[in-house]
């Protein structure tokens, strides 16, 4: 049986368990850029991801003593969450393997999703932590572990969102554009677009802090990346899947990296023009159009939003990543003099009406005249810094810039 066949036959096994979630034409964003966009609405989904249509896919597949065992994943995101209600509609029980550090409010959606199905280890401090527990686990009790991209189940399983688009739309797709994690997706998406709409040229999307699938096509084959940022936690993999690489590589137009900066002014716009609430790696596709707006200018072209779990309490630090992204959020070492009314002369003699101080720590640690203050400035305008500068150099304030200095910004800062 070929893959696409199983994309086909998946979505015989998901009818009544997904929503067939909606494909909208954003009037906004096609504007903006010059092109007919829409947006492939995963977060609506039921567990508010696409993960579900993996996960079930492969669950159901199980034969009578794999379910009667009992099965496993590891997982502190959308996927622990697929598997869960997975899980309770199929009456298996299921263990799932997140580490100590996974907030609490994914722990409860998971919770919430499983029922008294499903049971949570918290292990570790890292997904890799989780992951070799959830592996152990696995190979002692013989129980069927339930990746969360490397199995050509769950490829099918997520190539039915590709199945809808096309059944959805009725002008021909010029472009599609995905995020990439460990590639499930992006590998049902080929499967089907290739077969159906072979002239659709897909676009895969990674955060600058993860280009795991960028380095497995340059080197031809899945590599493993020494370290990566972990915020678009829905995409940030040290290593793409053999089998979803081997149906990916020849097939994608291209990748495209975007920083995570630019996600966190994506989530925000989003959430302010559109009132949709995206996560990290939901955001990439529509945060990856700024950097394809000449070629797309005039086409139509299809963002997958995948997933809309933002945990609330990370606000303020994609507040923080983008106005930095923008330009607009800058750190100082700054050396002030030790004596009352220095901080008044400083906000005088440096500052205008537009800038704001957000941050500021000063203490005093031994008898001389001056001592460091980190400062953190608000902007109006980003190319207020330059003028910023050159007055806290003409009156004599020494400086370090942190915005440039990772060390430093990552200690105070981070």
């Amino acid at each position: 049986m070929n893959l696409y066949q199983e994309v086909l036959d998946a979505q015989q096994v998901l009818k009544g368990v997904v929503n067939a979630t909606p494909l909208q034409y954003n009037y906004n964003l096609s504007q903006e850029y010059n092109a007919h966009v829409y947006l492939k609405r995963e977060d609506l989904q039921v567990v508010r991801s696409y993960k579900i249509r993996g996960a079930y896919n492969k669950i159901s597949h199980l034969d009578a003593q794999q379910k009667q065992l009992g099965i496993v994943c590891a997982s502190a995101g959308n996927h622990a969450q697929g598997f869960a209600l997975s899980c309770r509609l199929l009456k298996i029980y299921g263990k799932v393997y997140m580490p100590k550090t996974t907030p609490n409010q994914k722990i409860k959606q998971v919770k919430l999703f499983g029922k008294d199905f499903i049971e949570i280890l918290l292990i570790g401090d890292t997904f890799d932590d989780a992951y070799a527990a959830a592996m152990s686990d696995a190979q002692e009790n013989q129980k069927a572990f339930i990746h969360p991209f490397n199995d050509e189940l769950i490829i099918a399983g997520q190539g039915t969102v590709g199945l809808e688009i096309l059944n959805d739309i009725k002008e021909p797709i010029d472009y599609v554009i995905v995020p990439v994690g460990g590639g499930g997706l992006t590998a049902g998406l080929v499967t089907v677009f290739e077969k159906l709409s072979p002239k659709t040229k897909i676009i895969g999307v990674e955060p600058d802090g993860a280009p795991s699938m960028v380095e497995a096509l340059k080197h031809n084959e899945p590599v493993v990346l020494s370290s990566i940022d972990r915020f678009v936690d829905g995409a940030a993999v040290k290593r793409v899947g053999d089998k979803t690489f081997d149906v990916i590589k020849g097939h994608l137009h291209k990748m495209q990296l975007v920083p995570e900066g630019k996600i966190c002014t994506t989530i925000l716009k989003l959430y302010n023009e559109e009132a949709i609430v995206v996560e990290p790696a939901g955001a990439m596709s529509i945060a990856a159009l700024d950097f394809l707006k000449n070629e797309i200018s005039g086409k139509s072209v299809v963002c997958l939003v995948t997933g809309g779990n933002n945990d609330i309490e990370r606000t303020e630090e994609i507040k923080e990543r983008s106005l930095i992204y923008e330009g607009l959020k800058h750190y100082f070492m700054v050396n002030f003099p030790q004596r009352p009314g220095a901080l008044k002369e400083f906000v005088s003699d440096i500052l205008s009406e537009n800038d704001d101080i957000t941050y500021f720590q000063f203490a005093k640690k031994n008898n001389r005249e001056n001592a460091p203050a980190i400062v953190g400035l608000e902007l109006k305008n980003p190319t207020d810094l330059e003028s910023i500068k050159t007055k806290m150099h003409n009156k004599g304030y020494g400086f370090d810039y942190l915005n440039e200095n990772e060390v430093l910004f990552a200690h105070f800062i981070g």
